[in-house]
């Protein structure tokens, strides 16, 4: 009978930042590498094993003569390349394409600095894994993968090795390492005597060691250790190995694994909404990259520029640094935070000029404007035909200093007018000299659109009321019918083409309970409802606007014309305020929800609920390069660029398009959307321990001013489903506009 084999891997896993800086990060990155390849030299037998580019780039850069010896490690097959990714992201909420980013990059640089190949993907220590990342590794040349999260008590896969399927059928065999992926200094022998206790019956198994989280690896004590078991273990075959090696063996007893056709979720639940601000600046910058890029590619191919891969390039480690598993889930401190809200910046800065490089070129060559138009230029970098609400900006020739007249603004296209009107421009000078314009339009794929803008005076800028009736403030267009409680500020009713699809009391701003946690590792749910956001008095909702109290309601219509009607609404909850900006298209059935919120509470999470009319309806959601069913229990669930609560009985389809918000709840038909949590920097639950210092003030996250943006939709589930995917990347992917 063989004798069962187990593969150590020793490594030492270190965070680039979580509750140090990078320069730490760095700083502890040359020191652990330093003695990792001291005892490489020293142990005949033994193999050290680490990951992750970016560690890799800092002892380059900083220490060249260790980098060099650590290449001729690799080559000695002392040192082993493992992993093969930029870093170890967080696994649920980068788009498909930016998983494969970390992957290309990461393939790119360990290929030329160590012509290796890593065919094990690793990604020990993120929270939890979509299932999209199945035929990504499966289509980019991996056969497996090793995770910890979450643990075999915490998720219903109860099975440590296993075969994992992917949306597409794709296949890839799965390690969670039993005993996690670090030892205590000087305990890799109590460790390996634990392990040996706990092997499957499979009698293949692999196990993580060395001292890490801060970086450190091995000791000579515990080398030493489990160099003593490995010859004493007569009835095993214990091995100092790789991940290659072990699955090599795995893949042997393939037909004793059970097959898993789910996620691996859910794990840190508040991590799908801590730390909004890093979220919504990566979802930004992973938007502007992709659309810059075809925007570049379009002007290069005509040979309008030259293609920037440099500066692509330099934008793009600023994405997945920001992808990086303590920093987009928002479990670092309070300096990371900002370094990465610059990291974000730095990245916008790069794109925003290649940006306006290319559209300059591509809008080269365009009939001069005729004499009292305005041309507007719109870029579609997608390849299809689309449909959007335009909006833009541009000065009138000279300041006309007259209270009394206005500019109104006409557009015709191939002979035949297009609705459009002015709205306040983001200017607040008092004059009719900066335009705000909104118009529908059909772009056409990957060119250049024009539009010229004429005006017309009028005597005097449109006024707007709403008006009572019953309680009732009611806005009826062509395919909607809206209304809101005068007394509540909450909607009674929503109704698209006829059928009413909400019920009364709908968009509701919750206060519920939460814990200082960043992580939420505790819970897999918030649902005790504290309170909620109330509208504003009159004597308030002044107060904060800052106008006189006869000229403030706190509902009211701000904007109205041909194209839209938008309707603001302001509410409290204690020493926090909420404005919801309802955008209520003429014609369409697609309303756009701007929410700003102040924020100054601690301790608590904010979600916006909506329940709906559907009956026994499903939740849907977008993950990496597909679309999942997510939980209808009131679990947190995770999605990317948009959900939907789905009926079949109905064949109603509900969807709500986001550009950066991932957490979200549903149960009994209503959809309950994360906006924003506020618990401390890094505060970890142990043991019954308190987990935040009661002794001095501690800074709480997501407290302040912060912005989102919602589409919500309704129609047939199955057209709902098809239209969603090109719709959410649209609203994601802006067309540039100038």
């Amino acid at each position: 009978m063989p004798k069962p084999i187990v593969h150590l891997v020793c490594n030492a896993h270190l965070d680039p930042v979580w509750q140090w800086e990078w320069e730490e990060g760095a700083s502890e990155a040359i020191s652990t590498f330093r003695t990792a390849a001291d005892l490489c030299e020293e142990f005949g037998g033994f193999i050290f094993n680490h990951n992750e580019v970016i560690l890799y780039k800092w002892v380059e850069a900083y220490e060249p003569t260790l980098f060099k010896r650590i290449q001729r490690l690799v080559k000695e097959g002392k040192w082993h390349i493992m992993g093969g990714w930029y870093l170890q992201p967080d696994c649920n909420m980068p788009s498909g394409e930016g998983f494969v980013r970390q992957i290309l990059v990461g393939r790119e640089y360990f290929k030329s600095k160590f012509n290796k190949r890593p065919t094990t993907a690793i990604n020990f220590d993120p929270f939890g894994h979509t299932r999209g990342l199945v035929q990504i590794l499966s289509k980019s040349g991996y056969d497996s993968y090793i995770h910890c999260r979450p643990n075999k008590y915490e998720d219903p896969q109860k099975e440590d090795n296993y075969i994992w399927i992917g949306y597409d059928g794709s296949e890839i065999i799965c390690t969670r390492p039993p005993l996690f992926y670090n030892s205590p200094l000087g305990k890799a022998g109590e460790k390996l005597n634990k392990h040996i206790s706990e092997t499957p019956e499979i009698g293949v198994s692999m196990m993580l060691w060395g001292l890490g989280n801060h970086g450190g690896g091995p000791s000579r004590k515990d080398i030493r250790d489990v160099d003593k078991i490995i010859k004493k273990e007569k009835n095993w075959d214990i091995r100092h190995s790789t991940p290659e090696a072990h699955f090599e063996d795995l893949n042997k007893k393939k037909d004793k694994l059970i097959r898993w056709e789910k996620d691996m979720n859910p794990w840190a639940v508040g991590c799908y909404t801590t730390m909004i601000l890093v979220k919504q600046g990566f979802r930004k910058l992973e938007n502007e990259m992709f659309m810059v890029e075809k925007m570049a590619s379009a002007a290069a191919s005509q040979g309008l520029m030259k293609y920037p891969h440099d500066q692509f390039k330099e934008a793009e480690e600023d994405l997945l640094w920001t992808a990086f598993h303590d920093v987009l889930p928002g479990s670092s401190t309070e300096p990371v935070e900002q370094h990465t809200i610059n990291k974000v910046g730095h990245g916008l800065e790069i794109l925003g000029k290649i940006r306006a490089h290319a559209f300059f070129c591509l809008a080269n060559g365009q009939a001069k404007a005729k004499l009292e138009t305005f041309p507007i230029f719109v870029f579609n970098p997608h390849p299809w035909e689309i449909e959007i609400l335009v909006t833009a900006e541009f000065n009138l020739p000279d300041i006309i200093m007259c209270k009394d007249t206005f500019w109104l603004p006409t557009l015709k296209q191939n002979g035949k007018n297009i609705p459009i009107q002015a709205e306040r421009p983001h200017s607040n000078m008092p004059m009719d000299w900066r335009k705000r314009v909104c118009f529908k339009a059909k772009l056409k794929p990957g060119i250049m659109n024009r539009y010229d803008i004429q005006l017309t005076r009028i005597p005097i800028r449109p006024t707007f009321s709403l008006k009572v009736k019953n309680n009732e403030m009611r806005i009826k267009h062509k395919n909607i019918d809206w209304s809101i409680n005068s007394k509540t500020g909450l909607i009674s009713h929503l109704k698209v083409n006829g059928k009413n699809l909400l019920e009364k009391n709908a968009f509701k701003a919750l206060i519920i309970a939460d814990n200082p946690d960043p992580w939420g590792m505790t819970v897999d749910r918030f649902d005790k409802v504290l309170g909620h956001f109330r509208l504003l008095s009159k004597t308030k909702s002044a107060e904060f606007s800052g106008v006189s109290v006869k000229k403030l309601n706190a509902i009211r219509i701000i904007e109205d014309g041909p194209v839209r009607t938008v309707v603001e609404i302001v509410y409290g909850y204690k020493d926090s305020f909420l404005v919801l900006t309802w955008k209520l298209p003429k014609v369409g059935t697609e309303i756009e929800l701007e929410t700003r919120v102040y924020w100054n509470e601690k301790d608590k999470i904010l979600k916006l609920a909506i329940p709906t009319k559907l009956k026994d309806p499903a939740y849907h959601g977008e993950v990496a390069y597909g679309q999942d069913t997510l939980s209808s229990t009131g679990q947190e669930a995770v999605a990317q660029k948009w959900s939907a609560a789905v009926s079949k009985k109905d064949d109603i389809a509900i969807s709500m398009i986001n550009n950066g918000t991932y957490g979200s709840s549903f149960e009994k038909g209503e959809m309950r959307i994360s906006l924003l949590r506020s618990p401390a920097y890094t505060a970890h639950p142990i043991q019954d321990w308190p987990i935040v210092p009661n002794d001095s003030f501690r800074p709480r996250i997501d407290q302040g001013e912060r912005v989102f943006k919602f589409w919500f939709n309704a129609g047939s589930a199955k057209d709902r489903l098809k239209a969603l995917p090109r719709e959410a990347l649209v609203h994601n992917e802006v067309p540039m506009t100038q």
